[in-house]
C-alpha cells in the first residue's frame, strides 16, 4: 500500500490548475508556504493539501495519518462501499507514488522500489480525508498497472478530475476506482 509519494512542483503549479478551472484558491494561512520539492513524503510528513472553504478552493500543509484509538496511523482508507457526503474531502497533489515488492535476489534485504506516474502528465491529485488535522489517501481495488505489484492502490484523479472529488458532482463510485491500462507508468527506482 502506498506508504511514500512524491510531489516536486512548485505552489505555482497548484494556483494555475485552480485559475485554469477559474476558481478562487488561497492559502490557509493567508501565505504561500516556502516548501521544497519531496522526492519521498512518509507517513507523518507535512504536505500540501488541498480542500474546499465555502466558495474557495484552501491550500493548507497538513500531516499525512490520524491515529486511531489505539494510537495507530491511519494513512490509508478503503473506499469501496461507503459515502463520503459528508467526510472532509481534500485532494493531494503528488507526481508519483511508490510500492515496493520482494527483491528477486534473496540476498538482497532491501525491498525493490517502483514509481508509478501518470502517463503524459506532469502532476495529478489522490483523493483523500481529513480527519483531526491529517489526511489519509483513499485507496481502491489495484488496477491493471499496480495489480502485479500490490493487492490495493490510491485512488489517482487527472488534475481535471479534482475538482470532481472535492465538489462530489459525480457519484463517488466513478471517481473512487482505478484507471484504465496504460494510464500509469511504471518504473523501478531501486
Amino acid at each position: 500500500m502506498c506508504n511514500d509519494y512524491r510531489f516536486g512542483q512548485s505552489p505555482d503549479a497548484i494556483r494555475e490548475e485552480f485559475s485554469q478551472l477559474q476558481l478562487p484558491m488561497r492559502w490557509a494561512e493567508d501565505t504561500t508556504p516556502n516548501y521544497p520539492p519531496r522526492d519521498d513524503i512518509r507517513i507523518g510528513d507535512t504536505a500540501p493539501i488541498a480542500r474546499l472553504a465555502a466558495d474557495t478552493v484552501e491550500l493548507s500543509l497538513a500531516p499525512w495519518a490520524w491515529k486511531t484509538p489505539a494510537g495507530k496511523p491511519v494513512f490509508n482508507f478503503r473506499s469501496e462501499g461507503r459515502r463520503f457526503g459528508n467526510s472532509e474531502r481534500c485532494l493531494i497533489p503528488a507526481d508519483g507514488f511508490y510500492e515496493f515488492t520482494a527483491s528477486a535476489d534473496p540476498k538482497q534485504r532491501l525491498k525493490e522500489k517502483h514509481l508509478f506516474t501518470l502517463a503524459g502528465e506532469p502532476w495529478f491529485w489522490i483523493a483523500g480525508l481529513v480527519k483531526e488535522g491529517a489526511f489519509a489517501m483513499l485507496t481502491t481495488t489495484p488496477g491493471p498497472d499496480v495489480a502485479p505489484y500490490h493487492d490495493r492502490q490510491i485512488v489517482v484523479l487527472p488534475r481535471w478530475q479534482g475538482i470532481e472529488w472535492l465538489q462530489l458532482t459525480r457519484p463517488e463510485a466513478e471517481l473512487l476506482r482505478p484507471l484504465p491500462a496504460g494510464s500509469l507508468h511504471q518504473e523501478q527506482v531501486r
